[in-house]
């Protein structure tokens, strides 16, 4: 019998102190994270399965709201300007050598659907002022750096916000859908854990942060939508929630990973103490937008021939290069040649966000610096999304599926979560019901632990694991730097082991866990690569491989490698 989704019943201890009430749920289909590929794969399910989505904040606090430039695709393929072919070809070139074609044309021709999806549930595109010629497309449409042509659909500049604000809309209408805001999920369950025959997940522990009780959630079906894991690096443009949840707890599960070597720094976010994490849309230099050093003089030209619509690596690495040479906090992005009018019109959020700050980005340039923005690399999935834990799925920044690379495409992200989200939700609903034998799981022990007087110590080696990874895994890596980072990371995941076995789990602390161990398969990875390849930039090895695949690594492989130090 296919389980329902409802609470089971409440568990109530008692420490000496305080009653404890934790919540055991029951449900089809458990999906941690709510971004874009989260409720997409909700509500692809949600006609015939019960669903709870958990966030770890908000509802719309993740990535997907961010995201100002908008999504990729070639909607009319009718479009002789334009070609699925083209934009296949753009997301290889960016990728440099390691997109998996397949993988690449699969997405590139879904986009056209997973758009039309999108507009049928009412996010609204930009249209154009003047009315379409006969076979051309309404919509008004962006080009961003590595695209050959204009084939970004936007909402103004915050088409993230527009896309995450409707999901989540249709999502609270849906009667099978419960959202479960401010959870942190703690740790996948799989009868491998029980000690249970096969290798399929059944559920997972979710922190209540209102609660501080740790709840367990039985599902015949798990998802993992976390978002990437650019919070550990002391710069990003992430929001607070990108810690690298979904790929720490599949990783401790047993799924492999692949590609953890190539994040993404977007090349040009605020420089402003008082606003560091604000991103300045790609598009911004696809209306022309100039980088320039203080003096004033452009750089690009020194770098690609695309100048400013070069793919992100290589403008973050020209900007990186220019603030080292010239010893300057930032350099700056100039679209004050535009009309005042253009510019308002067509970059509102921009435009509002820094005039808060004292740049009036019509009149001025606006002082940027590069900051990390994407994992490339994660989970390992197929092209239904699955991982290699049974029933366990992985979508979006947090997997890997051979889109991107060595590098993203500008606006292919958006993309690959609306497209993998509904080729995972198609693929569900195949197997439902289930029919699996009723497991009953094992609550949450907290019987052994207290309550931690030492919280500076999780502030304090946040910070450290922050900086290391900027100042040695950055934007340029050598082998002394990366040897560094990993002595300190392993010293750092010590004590921070030894912490979580002795005090009830927070949720700073289960973030700076995650973080940890994706921070030592970041390093771990960049040092099996002896090449410079896409977003992965070494000293010591400079030049390209002719011959080269996904960095692929499984839990064993570190297991092996901590014992032979």
């Amino acid at each position: 019998m296919r389980l329902q989704h409802h609470l089971k019943e409440c568990c109530r201890l008692w420490d000496g102190q305080r009653e404890i009430t934790a919540m055991n749920y029951q449900t089809d289909c458990l999906i941690i994270g709510s971004g874009a590929a989260g409720l997409t794969l909700a509500l692809g399910l949600a006609q015939r399965a019960k669903v709870i989505v958990l966030s770890k904040e908000e509802a719309c606090a993740g990535s997907t709201n961010y995201a100002q430039g908008g999504i990729a695709g070639v909607y009319n393929t009718l479009d002789d300007e334009d070609s699925i072919e083209s934009h296949i070809k753009d997301t290889c070139i960016a990728g440099a050598g390691l997109c998996d074609e397949d993988t690449v044309r699969f997405v590139a021709t879904q986009a056209r659907s997973a758009i039309q999806w999108l507009i049928d549930i009412g996010v609204p595109f930009d249209r154009k002022e003047e009315a379409p010629g006969e076979g051309q497309s309404p919509y008004h449409l962006h080009r961003e750096g590595g695209h050959s042509h204009r084939r970004i659909f936007h909402a103004e500049d915050h088409t993230g916000r527009s896309i995450q604000e409707t999901l989540v809309e249709r999502a609270r209408e849906n009667p099978n859908i419960t959202l479960l805001e401010h959870r942190n999920a703690v740790d996948l369950i799989t009868t491998t854990k029980l000690g249970l025959p096969g290798n399929r997940v059944v559920g997972c522990y979710v922190l209540n942060v209102s609660s501080g009780e740790v709840d367990t959630i039985q599902a015949q079906f798990v998802a993992l939508c976390t978002g990437g894991a650019s919070k550990v690096y002391q710069y990003t443009c992430n929001p607070e929630v990108s810690s690298g949840d979904g790929i720490a707890m599949a990783w401790r599960a047993g799924c492999r990973v692949a590609n953890m070597e190539f994040n993404q720094f977007h090349p040009t976010t605020l420089y402003c103490q008082a606003d560091r994490n604000f991103l300045l849309t790609e598009a911004l230099r696809g209306e022309g937008a100039q980088l320039k050093r203080p003096d004033g003089t452009r750089f690009m030209q020194n770098y690609d021939e695309r100048l400013e619509l070069a793919p992100r690596d290589i403008v973050a690495r020209a900007i990186d290069h220019e603030m080292k040479r010239l010893g300057a906090p930032c350099m700056y992005l100039d679209i004050s040649f535009k009309e005042h009018e253009f510019v308002k019109k067509h970059f509102p959020t921009i435009y509002e966000r820094c005039l808060k700050v004292g740049v009036d980005i019509s009149a001025e340039p606006i002082p940027i610096v590069p900051a990390a923005h994407f994992t490339c690399g994660g989970i390992m999935v197929d092209r239904r999304a699955r991982t290699d834990i049974q029933n366990l799925y992985a979508i979006g920044e947090c997997a890997y599926t051979g889109l991107h690379g060595a590098n993203r495409l500008a606006s292919n992200s958006l993309l690959e979560c609306v497209v993998y989200g509904k080729a995972a939700a198609e693929d569900i609903l195949t197997q439902l019901p289930c029919g699996y034998e009723h497991i009953d799981l094992p609550e949450w022990d907290a019987s052994k632990v207290t309550d931690s007087d030492e919280e500076v110590i999780i502030t304090h080696n946040w910070q450290e694991l922050r900086l290391t990874m900027w100042d040695y895994v950055g934007i340029v890596r050598t082998d002394k730097r990366l040897q560094r980072a990993l002595h300190r990371i392993r010293l750092l995941e010590r004590e921070v082991n030894e912490y979580y076995s002795n005090f009830r789990v927070t949720k700073n602390l289960l973030e700076l866990r995650n973080l940890l161990q994706v921070a030592h398969i970041i390093v771990a990875s960049a040092m099996r690569r002896h090449e410079s390849r896409g977003l992965h930039f070494t000293l010591d090895y400079p030049g390209q491989k002719e011959r080269t695949g996904p960095t692929i690594l499984t839990r064993q492989d570190l297991l092996l490698e901590a014992a032979g130090n």
